[in-house]
C-alpha cells in the first residue's frame, strides 16, 4: 500500500497535464437517441404550459429570474407558440414562435430571431440553435443560443441554454417547463394571446 501511494504521488504530476490536454468528446443530440420518453414537440407544446427560469452571467451569478406563460397550438406539422415572460424586475416580454416539423427536425421563426432557428430531436432531447437579438445598454446584440431541451416525463421538461457572443459563453439559461392540467387551466383562467393562434390551424 505504501509503495502504491508513492507511485501515485510520483506519477500524478506527470499524468495530470496529459489528462487535461486530451480532447474531449463533444456531446451530440445522437447520444440521446434511445432515451425515453420520446420528445414530440407537437405533443408536449400543445395547450397551456408554465415555465420558471433564471439567467446566469458567465461567472455563474444569477442575474435574472422569470416566469413564462406558454400556449401552443398545432395543425399537422405547423405550430404556433405564444410565450409571455414576466421578469422579477417587472419587465415583460413576449415571443411568437412559428414552427415547422420536418421528420425529427424543426425550423422556427420569431420576431426577435435572426433568420431561422433549426433543431433536431433524438430520443427525449432537442438541440435547438438560433441567434437572438438582445437589447444591451441601448444597443442590440446578436447572441447565439445553443439550446438543449430534455423531456423528463410527459408533463415536465428541463431547458439548458448557453448564450454565446464571438464564440465565447457570456451566460447560461435554465428553465423548467410544465404542462398544466385541465383543472389548473380552469383555475388560472384565460391568458390574452400575443400571437395569432389561428395561424397554426
Amino acid at each position: 500500500m505504501e509503495m502504491d501511494m508513492i507511485n501515485m504521488t510520483t506519477l500524478l504530476p506527470l499524468v495530470l497535464p496529459l489528462l487535461l490536454t486530451l480532447p474531449g468528446c463533444a456531446v451530440t443530440v445522437d447520444d440521446y437517441r434511445d432515451d425515453k420518453p420520446v420528445l414530440e414537440l407537437n405533443r408536449f407544446f400543445d395547450g397551456r404550459l408554465v415555465a420558471y427560469g433564471m439567467v446566469q452571467s458567465f461567472s455563474g451569478k444569477v442575474t435574472r429570474r422569470f416566469k413564462a406563460d406558454i400556449t401552443g397550438q398545432w395543425q399537422g406539422d405547423r405550430g404556433i407558440l405564444d410565450e409571455q415572460f414576466y421578469f422579477s424586475d417587472g419587465e415583460q416580454q413576449s415571443r411568437c414562435w412559428k414552427l415547422v416539423k420536418q421528420g425529427n427536425r424543426y425550423q422556427g421563426t420569431a420576431g426577435d430571431i435572426v433568420g431561422e432557428a433549426s433543431g433536431e430531436v433524438q430520443g427525449n432531447t432537442l438541440n435547438w440553435r438560433y441567434t437572438l437579438q438582445v437589447p444591451v445598454n441601448g444597443k442590440v446584440w446578436d447572441i447565439n443560443l445553443d439550446d438543449w431541451l430534455y423531456l423528463i416525463d410527459e408533463n415536465n421538461l428541463i431547458n439548458r441554454t448557453k448564450l454565446k457572443k464571438f464564440g465565447l459563453t457570456v451566460g447560461e439559461l435554465t428553465l423548467h417547463i410544465r404542462k398544466l392540467s385541465d383543472a389548473e387551466v380552469a383555475i388560472a383562467g384565460d391568458v390574452e394571446p400575443v400571437c395569432d393562434l389561428t395561424e397554426g390551424k
